[in-house]
């Protein structure tokens, strides 16, 4: 029996809606949707092409502006960026935009469209360590532009955060498959199983290559000091792991206490409806006109019937039993659960990577550099402030131009 956590919970548009929601479009001359997608990947004019029904230049719209347009075009929180600008918003709603994009994506893969080349080789070898999305992006745009890449990634497959914190009811293996090979099809070559620091030296790597780029987000949950050693606790970044790599096919707590209100823990409250436990509440420390979920996912969260008590923040923990305060009010919170995950937020883990790290990010230049050395730094800890799967590109894409001047590309 097949596991409802692989089942898409967004069935996306039809030929017929799809056609209905581009209609909606105002074909705005500044088109100020494109102007709020970081990644640039131009919703004006692939929306567009899908309203005089050429999908075929929707699809190279997407594509060539954004090598990870399919995985965006489910997991981004567009009504943070492009539909934030979508002019429609002063009439009634804004374009879905997102779900545009999908049945385009979906379309292109159908079809078996082959839109991106490799470039001509310009006898350059780059080195990318992680593939999460800033290192999957950034290996697609160097391949088109005639770079040789290897792309090395420490678990036994590629993705990153995408492969093993994304549940699959968002972005299914398949999709994610289906995008990570239209890379290697570029020429890409790929190490699994191969940790930088451990297998292989940084420094090893310096020598071989031209360039260096370490792409590694932040991987590791964040633990508050009252949980710590807690045989009842578990990390969001954890949890989210276990259960995609097994499917979906894990046994799960009746009660359950998720600590946090960002993306990760309406994940892992949703996800634990889907997989059957009965009572699921959240404690929040925002209070709900400051979530930092995305509006799509705190829905699905509502939809599933999780509880979410919104304003409180932990003051103790002893065993399965926390105690909460709330931020404003007089008020406390005591609550007992089966199971406590902690989504209080992620941080890096560099492993044996030696660089000198500053808030959360390595010391870089305003160019992605780290000093004058070879080595460049993308995603989750570098200068780049989108925390997000399009902010991966958009930095990929910053990244690209520097290390193209670098090595006297530009």
């Amino acid at each position: 029996m097949e596991c409802k956590y692989l089942n898409d919970l967004d069935a996306g548009l039809n030929f017929k809606t799809l056609k209905l929601e581009a209609s909606r479009c105002l074909l705005c001359l500044d088109a100020p949707c494109s102007k709020e997608c970081p990644a640039g990947t131009d919703p004006a004019k692939f929306i567009r092409s899908v309203r005089f029904d050429n999908l075929k230049g929707a699809a190279e719209t997407i594509r060539e502006n954004n090598p990870l347009g399919g995985i965006c075009a489910r997991v981004c929180p567009t009504e943070k960026y492009c539909q934030k600008g979508c002019l429609r918003c002063g009439i009634d709603k804004p374009i879905d935009i997102g779900s545009i994009q999908r049945y385009v994506c979906d379309f292109e893969q159908k079809t078996n469209m082959k839109i991106l080349k490799k470039g001509v080789d310009n006898n350059k070898r780059i080195a990318i360590v992680g593939s999460g999305p800033s290192g999957l992006s950034l290996a697609s745009l160097l391949l088109q532009h005639g770079y040789s890449v290897d792309l090395y990634e420490k678990n036994d497959k590629l993705g990153g955060y995408l492969r093993y914190g994304i549940p699959s009811y968002r972005l299914s293996n398949e999709v994610l498959d289906n995008e990570i090979n239209k890379i290697i099809d570029l020429g890409l070559k790929y190490h699994t199983n191969t940790e930088i620091g451990k297998d292989i030296t940084l420094n090893e790597l310096k020598t071989y290559f031209d360039a260096v780029v370490v792409a590694i987000g932040y991987s590791k949950g964040k633990v508050l000091d009252m949980f710590k050693d807690n045989p009842y606790v578990e990390s969001a970044v954890d949890f989210l792991k276990r259960i995609k790599e097994n499917d979906g096919h894990v046994l799960v707590d009746d009660n359950v206490l998720v600590i946090g209100g960002g993306d990760v823990s309406m994940d892992i409250c949703t996800s634990l409806k889907i997989l059957g436990s009965t009572n699921v509440s959240a404690v929040v420390y925002e209070e709900l006109f400051e979530f930092k979920a995305s509006k799509k996912e705190l829905e699905d969260a509502r939809k599933h019937n999780v509880t979410i008590i919104d304003g409180y923040v932990p003051t103790a923990c002893k065993d399965n039993h926390v105690t909460f305060k709330h931020r404003r009010l007089p008020y406390q919170l005591e609550m007992t659960a089966d199971k406590i995950v902690l989504a209080v937020g992620q941080t890096y883990d560099l492993g044996n990577i030696d660089l000198e790290m500053e808030r959360g990010q390595v010391k870089t230049k305003y160019n992605y550099q780290v000093g004058d050395s070879n080595v460049f730094v993308i995603g989750d800890i570098s200068i780049n402030k989108e925390k997000t799967v399009v902010g991966s590109v958009k930095s990929a894409k910053e990244a690209l131009y520097y290390i193209n001047k670098y090595l006297g590309g530009f």
